[in-house]
């Protein structure tokens, strides 16, 4: 069996382009017999770790002989068995990249129908952007993906990113590794650690505005069912390595979304709830950023200028991230036989998702069962868990806020100043593999205490585009003014390189 994964890996652009939440990624040729390229990369050497099947079942391979893939067969050594796998019967590939000069360590999966159409998709090189790597106290391991989705200056963000594999090192410090894997220019404004102690035993977790909820007590749904009647409940039921992903849809003319319907316990006379999501921007929805992007040729600049100067044009494309929900999810409860809208689920990088808690409003919601309602564009969002939780009052024994105490580049330079606070001053990483290392006290431990530290991080990126060429007024208007014109052209680009890829 596959070792519990660090997070689920799967990560809008033009009128479009997520506001808070999606992955950037880098295209490269690669022989189309084979899924998975091996060794000579720029970050180190890949290999297929293991599988997660159709059924549920979670294999894991040998280091030697490396597994492969081959036309449509997946070939490896199990337990010292050879095994052939029909790469049909496969729900997810995960792959392990490890750079021995970098001391990094990344796990990372993806549906293999997205990997086996995209051919170039950089998932053996971890493209996103920016990678953070946690000193676990043997070596570097990726732990966050902050910012996703900010691709202007206008919209940057704040972003909590649980670290969960961070330790202090035996001088008593807390490092990380902030990477650039990506053909863009990331700008970092801040960043800070929030160490959170409390009883053994708890948890807690952080919404999107960086507020703690205690969330001990959350319990997993009792139902879940798509629009198909498949019973997802053994896919959504814990923080593991069995992620529900449907692929693009590959009818562009037919239904782009999923419609699933989670049924969880709840007291009569609750008013509240907090959902307690774990879940990411699927690698397709991830890859068409930079395609929406495109669309607008030279033009781009004048768009990003206009984001960048706040207003009408912002706030456009906020209204128009929740109305296609590629990027955010509308949680719709079940109020006496009619969905509502009462929340909003943000979205993640397409190689790591985060927890987040979401308030939910049950006023009108009686009953002892909570039905939620979810409808994902097919190809935008990788789904791990959920689950709610009715009692938020538990406090933790201390919040510590540290601020860094050193943080130098590759090559020497202090970027201590840029980081310490969110001002006008930033860290900038324009070329792939840039890199830095930033350094924190560890406060001490206490007695009898659990510990758990989330990295809160500011920033944006511009993607290196062409810019150039006239813009797609008809497509852009097209998926400015068409409910799930969006989705529809990322299914009509995914049918096509499927297409491509068949020979057809």
């Amino acid at each position: 069996m596959l070792k519990h994964a660090r997070r689920p890996v799967a990560s809008l652009c033009l009128t479009l382009l997520a506001l808070n939440v999606a992955g950037c990624h880098r295209m490269a040729q690669q022989d189309p017999r084979t899924v998975i390229p091996t060794g000579g990369t720029t970050v180190g050497v890949e290999r297929i770790r293991g599988v997660t099947m159709n059924d549920g079942r979670q294999i894991q391979f040998d280091r030697i002989p490396e597994a492969s893939v081959l036309a449509d067969t997946l070939r490896a050594n199990v337990q010292g068995q050879p095994v052939v796998i029909p790469v049909s019967d496969v729900q997810r590939v995960w792959i392990e990249t490890l750079d021995k000069k970098r001391t990094t360590l990344a796990v990372i999966g993806t549906t293999f129908a997205v990997l086996g159409t995209l051919l170039a998709i950089a998932i053996a090189t971890k493209e996103s952007c920016p990678f953070v790597y946690s000193w676990d106290g043997t070596q570097y391991v990726f732990d966050g993906e902050p910012y996703g989705g900010a691709v202007s200056r206008g919209l940057e963000r704040d972003d909590y990113s649980d670290l969960e594999h961070l330790r202090p090192d035996a001088s008593g410090l807390y490092r990380l590794l902030v990477a650039n894997e990506v053909n863009e220019t990331q700008f970092t404004n801040s960043m800070e650690l929030l160490v959170v102690d409390h009883r053994l035993g708890t948890r807690f977790e952080m919404d999107e505005w960086g507020k703690l909820h205690s969330v001990s007590s959350a319990l997993p749904p009792i139902s879940a069912r798509d629009q198909d009647g498949r019973d997802l409940v053994p896919w959504l039921r814990a923080s593991d390595e069995l992620i529900w992903e449907p692929q693009p849809a590959m009818d562009p003319g037919g239904a782009v979304r999923q419609e699933i319907v989670l049924t969880f316990p709840k007291p009569r006379d609750a008013k509240r709830a907090q959902l307690v999501a774990r879940a990411g921007t699927g690698l397709w929805g991830s890859h068409m950023i930079r395609e929406m992007l495109q669309l607008r040729g030279s033009a781009v600049t004048e768009w990003y200028a206009a984001l960048d100067k706040g207003g009408e044009p912002l706030n456009a494309l906020r209204a128009w991230n929740v109305r296609e929900e590629l990027y955010v999810l509308k949680l719709d409860v079940d109020e006496s036989g009619t969905w509502r809208p009462r929340g909003l689920l943000p979205g993640g990088g397409p190689f790591i998702a985060e927890t987040r808690v979401v308030s939910l409003d049950l006023g009108n919601a009686p009953g002892e069962t909570l039905r939620l309602r979810i409808r994902p564009p097919s190809g935008f969002w990788s789904l791990n868990s959920f689950a709610v939780t009715y009692d938020d009052s538990e406090q933790p024994l201390a919040v510590t806020t540290v601020q860094p105490l050193s943080a130098r580049t590759s090559d020497g330079r202090d970027l201590l100043g840029d980081l310490r606070t969110a001002d006008d001053r930033y860290y900038a990483m324009p070329n792939t593999g840039d890199r830095a290392t930033i350094t924190f006290v560890a406060p001490p431990a206490r007695s009898g205490a659990q510990r758990s530290v989330f990295l809160h991080t500011r920033g944006y990126y511009r993607l290196h585009l062409p810019e150039q060429g006239p813009a797609d007024l008809v497509t852009l208007q097209k998926i400015t003014d068409q409910p799930d014109a969006a989705a529809r052209m990322a299914a009509e680009s995914f049918a096509k390189r499927r297409l491509a890829r068949s020979g057809n």
